[in-house]
């Protein structure tokens, strides 16, 4: 795997990423990862994001972690979740335009608030073909229950941001194709877990951004 600190525009900003390109010959599948709450110290370098970029490397997918507006060296300032919309799509535009990677196979995956950001991103951008989501903080309605592509829901059980009793008929009630599981022991942090969580991301990938599932 082959890191490189990237910047790439959104609208008048600048904002910092870092781009992961397996080894082997491209174009590669490819998955933009989306870090948490940036006013509790979330960044690019989150335990979840790093190890889930980490592990789709392993599986030879591309991805591009970056921090969100006023984050680190990315320009703006915080904009509870409106605006960040918009860096989602940049970064998204950026890692489609890599040489590297197939314009037909993008992915898109997030952590806590970066889950909640990525999920109105993908309901209306048609360039990404599968979302992951781990912790994501959802509500009704919610964008995830019209979201036909193939999508993936991870928590923690012992997450107690989450209404943990409601998880498994709100996601029994989600279209097809969908992928959710609880993992045992687990809390919002997923310290410690992170070798749980990330291959279950990387594989999902694997299955739903593999050449014959383009679009």
């Amino acid at each position: 795997m082959t890191e490189t600190r990237v910047t790439f525009a959104c609208g008048d900003l600048s904002l910092e990423g870092v781009s992961s390109v397996p080894e082997g010959k491209g174009p590669f599948a490819a998955v933009v990862v989306c870090h948490p709450h940036p006013l509790y110290g979330g960044t690019m370098d989150n335990n979840v994001v790093i190890a889930v970029c980490r592990a789709v490397s392993q599986t030879s997918i591309a991805s591009l972690r970056f921090n969100f507006r006023g984050v680190g060296g990315s320009q703006g300032g915080h904009a509870d979740g409106v605006d960040e919309q918009d860096d989602v799509a940049a970064a998204l535009s950026f890692l489609g335009s890599m040489e590297t990677v197939d314009q037909a196979r993008i992915g898109l995956c997030g952590y806590s608030f970066g889950a909640g950001i990525a999920l109105e991103v993908a309901a209306r951008d048609e360039q990404v073909k599968a979302l992951a989501l781990v912790s994501p903080m959802l509500s009704h309605p919610s964008p995830i229950e019209s979201y036909v592509k193939p999508k993936l829901l991870l928590w923690g059980s012992q997450d107690l941001a989450l209404p943990a009793a409601d998880l498994k008929s709100f996601t029994e009630g989600l279209p097809e194709p969908k992928q959710y599981k609880v993992i045992p022991g687990a809390d919002h942090s997923w310290r410690g877990y992170e070798d749980k969580v990330a291959p279950r991301v990387a594989a999902f990938f694997t299955e739903t951004l593999k050449p014959s599932a383009q679009a």
